[in-house]
């Protein structure tokens, strides 16, 4: 298979060699089966919840390329029991840094040593997303979790004593409580919020190729982005230093041009802007897929993410944009979250599932909206230029390679 082709989990007794019932029952119903679904799903199981993952596509699979994973989801992973599989799959890279696109030059570094693991509570974890899914179905049907492809959701009802997920090929599928894990354009998210994916005008190109075509300056220890006016890029080894991963990052002009105009971002408009870079940069470009992109968004913070039993997670919930790499993890933190929230007595779920649903909004609801506005912030301190860009370019030079307290609110524990 292509490095640029998705992964797809092949598991006996998976919906492609079980007979499909038009009618089932478990605990949670979990609709679609991305990194927060699944996650979502296998904490659920090793709580001892019955579990069904209703996923859209014919597959479980992630189209896209490289995955970071910080230690407020690694020690989380860690504690589901799938790290080491996820680690053997990826890299532990030996360092963060930054470079200025224009010129190269470093800005500053973060080491990812044995005392930055000591302090999260896990290890800085980059791998392809396909390897991680895969991980992850491998591990739920292990835990039970029933995993369904095909079964896309067009109706959830909902009573006093359950809730029922009706899907398009008219199978229906009970339980005590849903969780909408369906991602940006969630259908069960418009049950809560009439909100609109708010387009950051960004576009992304990624591409994945043997570690052997990348240029020699590319070192496979380091996490490195080159931040500029208008845009950035990332590179970093992935599948024990098998393959590097690269994602370009660019404001379109087509979109500021005409924000209407949806056909934005053309591999044309990804050369003119990054003309203006550095030659690490420039050589970069020719590791990129040039047949696809990913035009960037995200949506407001909401303050309801429970409706009864229904509840929102990951994307569907807080959709941000990438530049604090957060975006699968807070959906494993939300999983997490929510599968402790209804792992509790009674063993079966019954009235309490409103109000333990609510609980895990509430545990969750102001974190996920301080990541989303700093996403956003972060990346425009990234885009800045001219004097302001020196100024940053400045601050981020003097200030302490050490330093780890500003990072504490986002990686630690809780009480960090």
């Amino acid at each position: 298979m292509s490095a640029s082709a998705p992964v797809a989990a092949s598991l006996p007794g998976s919906v492609a060699a079980t007979p499909r019932s038009d009618r089932t029952s478990a605990d949670v119903v979990v609709v679609g089966g991305g990194i927060g679904g699944l996650t979502a799903a296998l904490a659920l199981a090793r709580a001892g919840r019955s579990v069904r993952v209703l996923e859209r596509s014919a597959e479980f699979a992630e189209v896209g390329a490289g995955l970071q994973l910080a230690p407020n989801a690694t020690r989380e992973l860690r504690r589901l029991g799938v790290l080491d599989q996820i680690v053997a799959h990826g890299v532990l890279p030996r360092r963060l840094v930054i470079r200025d696109a224009l010129d190269g030059s470093e800005l500053t570094h973060r080491v990812l040593d044995e005392e930055f693991e000591a302090r999260y509570g896990g290890p800085y974890v980059v791998l392809h997303r396909s390897d991680l899914l895969d991980v992850l179905v491998g591990a739920c049907a292990a835990a039970g979790v029933a995993l369904e492809t095909g079964r896309q959701t067009v109706d959830v009802r909902q009573d006093d004593d359950g809730v029922e997920v009706t899907c398009a090929d008219g199978s229906v599928h009970g339980a005590s409580a849903v969780v909408g894990a369906d991602g940006l354009r969630s259908s069960l998210r418009a049950r809560l919020s009439d909100d609109e994916p708010v387009s950051s005008g960004y576009v992304a190109y990624r591409g994945t190729v043997p570690f052997e075509q990348a240029a020699e300056h590319v070192d496979p220890g380091d996490v490195t982005v080159f931040i500029g006016p208008g845009m950035h890029c990332v590179q970093y080894a992935l599948r024990a230093g098998e393959m590097v991963n690269t994602v370009a990052v660019f404001r379109s002009p087509g979109h500021l041009a005409d924000p209407t105009d949806p056909d934005w971002g053309g591999p044309e408009e990804l050369d003119e802007v990054f003309a203006q870079a550095c030659g690490p940069v420039r050589e970069a470009l020719p590791l990129l897929w040039r047949d696809r992109r990913w035009q960037m968004y995200d949506r407001e913070p909401i303050q309801h993410w429970v409706e009864g039993r229904l509840a929102l997670l990951g994307d569907a919930a807080h959709p941000m944009l990438q530049y604090l790499a957060q975006g699968a993890c807070q959906s494993i933190e939300d999983g997490v979250t929510l599968a402790a929230a209804l792992s509790p007595e009674p063993a079966a779920l019954a009235g309490d599932v409103p109000a333990a649903l609510a609980d895990y909004a509430e545990a969750r609801r102001d974190r996920t909206a301080r990541v989303q506005s700093t996403a956003r912030i972060w990346g425009e301190i990234w885009h800045v230029d001219g004097l302001t860009r020196l100024l940053r370019n400045e601050l981020l030079r003097v200030l302490p390679t050490d330093h780890a307290r500003h990072l504490d609110w986002l990686y630690g524990p809780p009480q960090a």
